[in-house]
C-alpha cells in the first residue's frame, strides 16, 4: 500500500474518532444480546494506536504518542493468555456476553502495575484492506474504551490493527470468519 494511501486511512480514521463518532449499540444477532442495548463507549485520550500492513516495510506506522511498546524495550509475558474478544460482522459494539473477557485483562493490569496491553483489531477476510484496516482500529480502539472505563489508564494501553493480515483460522465460511473477527491482547512488561 501506497504512503499516501495509509496517510489518507490514517487521518480518515482520526477524523471519525476525533468526532466522537462510534458504535456503541450492540447489534442484534444470535446470541448476540438485545437491539440497541448501550455496551461500551467514550473516547480515552492518549491511548497510543497503530496500523499494521505487511506492506509497510517497518510492520507498523509509529504511533500518535511515539513509538509502541515494543519499541520502547516491553517484552511478551508468557505467564498469561487472555481469550479474544470476538465481534459479529461489520460491527465495532462489543457484545455482552464478550465483557468478562475484558474484565479479566482490567483485574490483571490492576494487579500488575508494571504491565501494559496493546489490543490487536482483526476482521475476517470479507472486505477491503482499505476498509478492514479501519473496522480492526475501531475493533481495538472499543475494547481499550472499555478497559480505560474499567480503570485501566490510557498510558498502559496500544491499539494495532490488522485488519484481515492475521487470521486466526484459514478458510473461508462464516465457522471460520467468526473467529477472525475479533480483538486479542497482548500482555507485555519492561
Amino acid at each position: 500500500m501506497k504512503l499516501q494511501t495509509i496517510m489518507v486511512l490514517v487521518a480518515a480514521s482520526l477524523a471519525i474518532f476525533a468526532s466522537g463518532c462510534r458504535y456503541n449499540k450492540a447489534r442484534s444477532s444470535a446470541g448476540a444480546g438485545s437491539e440497541g442495548q448501550e455496551v461500551a463507549g467514550g473516547d480515552i485520550a492518549g491511548i497510543s494506536s497503530q496500523v499494521d500492513d505487511t506492506n509497510i516495510e517497518s510492520g507498523s506506522l509509529d504511533s500518535l504518542s511515539g513509538k509502541s511498546f515494543k519499541d520502547r524495550g516491553y517484552t511478551l509475558c508468557t505467564d498469561v493468555n487472555f481469550a479474544p474478544v470476538y465481534f459479529e460482522l461489520d460491527a465495532t459494539a462489543i457484545r455482552p456476553d464478550e465483557l468478562g473477557k475484558i474484565e479479566a485483562v482490567a483485574k490483571h493490569l490492576a494487579d500488575n502495575p508494571d504491565r501494559v496491553v496493546s489490543i490487536e483489531g482483526n476482521c475476517d477476510e470479507r472486505g477491503s484492506n482499505e476498509y478492514n484496516i479501519p473496522l480492526g482500529e475501531n475493533r481495538a480502539i472499543m475494547v481499550a474504551n472499555f478497559l480505560g472505563q474499567n480503570g485501566i489508564a490510557s498510558e498502559r494501553i496500544e491499539t494495532i490493527s490488522r485488519g484481515e493480515t492475521n487470521p486466526a483460522v484459514a478458510g473461508s465460511g462464516e465457522e471460520a470468519w467468526a473467529k477472525n473477527r475479533r480483538g486479542e491482547f497482548i500482555i507485555m512488561k519492561k
